[in-house]
């Protein structure tokens, strides 16, 4: 795929986030990690729903960016996810209602942020790790991301937004959309004792569709 069609990419799956209210005003960053091992990379105080494609920020191997307007300040979160998930080529990050909401709840489980209420959010994310919080921008998030060694594509952080990777950029969207209605969900379940899939109906999606999921999903744990 060609990296003008990539620029394009990224431009239609924001402005679609950002038309559905996953993400307001200028919140949120998206990047693509091209073949050379450079990104592209949606620029700092950017809005998701008006992209320019010329515009977007194209970064080295190394970091450096080599054309485009200025990269979000949350180029170190992006960099973090990227090294320790190796099969990621790109990764979504929202500030999307229900995700945050559930990420200030004191009953979160920082390794299994939500129980299993659905197949497809196993299946879309294979779970959801909190990290505590850091200022936006803060190089320490990098540090608390590398610190889950790899063990989840999908991760939330406090009082911030839901960061996912994905081994495409549709495949990290739908990740993030489908986090999103497990938190809504979550939340209007709330106290309501419902039914999650059991650890045997876990274990049958593992089996089934060849999931890796943390350990602690596996268990069938969520939160309390």
């Amino acid at each position: 795929m060609s990296e003008s069609t990539l620029r394009e990419s990224i431009c239609r799956y924001g402005r679609s986030l950002f038309e559905r209210g996953l993400t307001p005003g200028s919140s949120g960053n998206i990047s693509l990690r091209l073949d050379d091992g450079g990104w592209l990379v949606t620029p700092t105080n950017a809005s998701l729903g008006f992209l320019d494609p010329a515009r977007i920020s194209r970064l080295d191997a190394t970091g450096r960016v080599v054309s485009g307007d200025t990269p979000t300040k949350e180029i170190p979160l992006h960099t973090a996810l990227y090294e320790s998930r190796a099969e990621a080529r790109a990764i979504v990050h929202l500030h999307s209602t229900h995700a945050v909401a559930v990420s200030m709840l004191p009953e979160i489980d920082p390794k299994a942020v939500l129980p299993p209420l659905t197949p497809y959010y196993l299946m879309r994310t294979g779970g959801t790790a909190l990290v505590p919080y850091y200022r936006p921008g803060d190089p320490g998030v990098a540090d608390a991301i590398r610190g889950l060694a790899g063990k989840y594509s999908s991760v939330l952080l406090a009082n911030h937004g839901p960061v996912v990777a994905g081994a495409s950029l549709e495949a990290a969207v739908f990740a993030t959309e489908e986090l999103e209605e497990t938190a809504k969900l979550y939340l209007l379940l709330r106290n309501l004792n419902p039914r999650h899939l059991s650890p045997a109906q876990v274990a049958d999606l593992v089996q089934h569709f060849g999931l890796t999921l943390p350990e602690h999903e596996g268990e069938g744990h969520g939160c309390s």
